[in-house]
């Protein structure tokens, strides 16, 4: 599965780095060829000669030494992988801020090939809010995350935040590379995030959806190489430039996007939360405030996913999301069938770790031949894997 495979590694400043030769010693015993790049911290962990003598190439740690450059464009075009093992703390938050002060993030800056981590810190460090929002820009970025372990750590203390061992870490390499092109030469549509309803020039009825989960399902779609282009409603996430991005306000916006974009896509995911009223009328001007209420009469919006459902041909898949706080399964499964779609998604607000805002979510998925998966919660990466993984599985089984 390695032969003949191009893996760029990267190595930081952990005490996790001292497993890195075994790493590379299993990489090239399975056919790849690797070249190594180390930041300058990491030399404190692990001998530069000891991961050139490994990978039979020079292990690379300066963008320019003596007379030669370090040509950091063409590191990144090279590999079918770059893998960042062990990300240290401090190179996580320079990756998710877009600082470039070595190598090591000029690569990763410039990368036009998939871009994987595998985390090793303190327990303490892991579970601080700032390191798990650098993951989640790491991961909305539509880098992949190797799950750290959990066992002893160099402090002493047992718990998460250990480094994927090297066999892991190579199992999941071969997992991914052999995944990557399952969509090659598929087109992909997907729907993220909420959609604002004008009242008037300042103010608007909106929803609490961040586009996580959506722009998950994306990534995850990329990443098994398919073409994908996201309509997106009002977020703050970054979007992987891999990824086609048009940006939309309103559920009238987000509905001729997709009719334009529908036609000849073979997998379309409506994970958006789409206003279901929007207002009859838009002030002109702000509205001011006075005694007494204030009425906003309100008319709905096109059922996206209906409308999609009913021009959809043999050949298109289409998945609809529904989030709901009662009744789910029976709701869900009037969903599938009277919006024509092919798998639902289902939400509940009663699962603990699901819904808006979450980096964590579960879901159940239902399809039209009357199966159903269930899945425990998950990082909204992971959920966005199983979705895909059950799309994949749909197609195949009803060619």
């Amino acid at each position: 599965m390695l032969t003949n495979k191009k893996i760029l590694l990267a190595v930081t400043g952990s005490i996790a780095a001292y497993k890195i030769p075994s790493l590379v010693r299993l990489l090239v015993k399975g056919g790849a060829e690797v070249k190594v790049i180390m930041t300058p911290a990491s030399k404190s962990f692990v001998s530069p000669l000891t991961l050139s003598t490994l990978s039979k190439n020079p292990v690379l740690a300066d963008i320019a030494e003596d007379d030669s450059w370090a040509n950091h464009v063409m590191l990144g075009r090279w590999a079918d992988i770059f893998v960042i093992a062990p990300l240290s703390c401090n190179s996580l938050g320079k990756m998710a801020n877009g600082l470039c002060d070595n190598l090591l993030q000029a690569v990763y800056l410039s990368a036009t090939c998939p871009v994987v981590v595998a985390p090793a810190m303190d327990e303490d460090m892991w579970k601080h809010p700032s390191t798990k929002s650098n993951l989640q820009k790491l991961s909305a970025y539509g880098n992949l995350i190797i799950p750290v372990e959990s066992g002893e750590l160099a402090s002493g203390l047992t718990g998460e935040g250990r480094m994927a061992e090297p066999e892991t870490i190579v199992e999941w390499i071969m997992d991914f590379l052999k995944k990557k092109d399952e969509l090659k030469g598929k087109k992909a549509l997907v729907t993220a995030g909420p959609t604002y309803e004008s009242i008037d020039p300042v103010r608007f009825i909106g929803n609490h959806s961040s586009g996580k989960m959506g722009i998950a399902v994306a990534n995850e779609l990329v990443s098994r190489g398919a073409d994908v282009t996201l309509v997106l409603g009002p977020s703050t996430i970054k979007v992987n430039d891999v990824i086609k991005t048009i940006r939309v306000k309103s559920a009238a916006d987000m509905l001729n996007a997709c009719l334009t974009e529908f036609a000849g896509k073979d997998i379309t995911v409506m994970s958006a939360a789409v206003a279901d009223y929007t207002p009859v009328t838009i002030a002109e001007e702000k509205i001011k405030k006075t005694a007494g209420t204030l009425s906003v009469e309100l008319k709905k919006t096109t059922d996206i996913l209906k409308e999609l459902g009913s021009r959809k041909t043999k050949d298109q898949l289409l998945v609809g999301f529904a989030l709901e706080t009662n009744n789910e399964k029976a709701y869900a499964l009037k969903k599938l069938e009277s919006k024509h779609a092919d798998m639902i998604v289902l939400n509940s607000l009663n699962d603990s770790g699901a819904g808006f805002g979450y980096d964590t979510n579960k879901v159940t998925i239902f399809d039209k031949k009357g199966k159903e998966y269930s899945f425990d919660t998950k990082t909204k990466q992971e959920v966005a894997a199983d979705i895909v993984n059950t799309i994949i599985q749909y197609k195949d089984e009803n060619k």
